[in-house]
């Protein structure tokens, strides 16, 4: 597969929904991570990011606007150890408490579903990060059949220097909006954190970003480097 510019893919899709992008840093001594949310709703629209526990948590901006929180305010990043743990819902904490018990990330993604948002059905996209290695995953209906789960995984080990992978809830805008396709994205990743930050924020569609997270994990040494940007301020 041929590896895209990141850039080039975030900008010519107007709504690609909640994203996960994992991969290696240009210099290879980083583990990469990035997660963002985008919202076309008022409720989806009101949220930011806040620093919890060695990850994050979603809250509302304004509390007084908040309508349903059941499918808008979870964990998306938590940290286990050396495992990093993110997702766009709280099949987080799934995971999170299956690794603890000594369980895998597969065996808990078992267990769960896509959500329950007719006629959409968002997917639940998951990542996990180890090392320099990690996996994504996607549950997803089959063709907007509510009663029929379709669960795919993705393992990559050892990959290389710049190499990243990129998967997101939907293919596209639309209505209903149709669910991603086929394997995560292979993408390039370049320059340092604050450079890929700026990358992903600034090529996101300026009307429907709502927030990002990027961590950088040096693997020798464990040290950590963490960007929130929201766009409610």
């Amino acid at each position: 597969m041929k590896y895209v510019n990141l850039a080039e893919e975030l900008r010519g899709n107007t709504y690609p929904g909640r994203g996960i992008v994992l991969g290696r840093s240009e210099d290879g001594k980083k583990a990469v991570i990035a997660y963002f949310i985008m919202g076309r709703s008022e409720n989806s629209r009101n949220r930011v990011f806040v620093e919890q526990e060695g990850g994050i948590r979603t809250e509302a901006f304004d509390p007084a606007k908040l309508e349903d929180p059941s499918l808008i305010i979870y964990a998306p990043v938590r940290v286990l150890g050396k495992q990093t743990v993110v997702t766009n819902g709280d099949q987080t904490d799934t995971i999170y408490d299956f690794l603890k018990e000594g369980k895998s990330f597969e065996e808990a993604l078992r267990t769960r579903t896509f959500e329950p948002d007719a006629p959409n059905f968002t997917p639940r996209i998951s990542g996990l990060v180890e090392g320099f290695d990690y996996k994504l995953s996607i549950l997803k209906s089959n063709n907007n059949d509510s009663s029929s789960t379709r669960r795919y995984f993705f393992e990559y080990t050892d990959p290389k220097a710049g190499e990243g992978h990129f998967i997101h809830t939907y293919k596209c805008d639309g209505s209903p909006i149709p669910s991603y396709e086929g394997e995560p994205t292979p993408v390039v990743i370049s320059g340092d954190i604050d450079a890929f930050t700026s990358e992903i924020w600034e090529n996101l569609n300026a009307d429907n970003k709502v927030s990002l997270f990027t961590r950088f994990i040096d693997v020798e040494s464990g040290e950590i480097e963490t960007r929130i940007i929201n766009k409610n301020k």
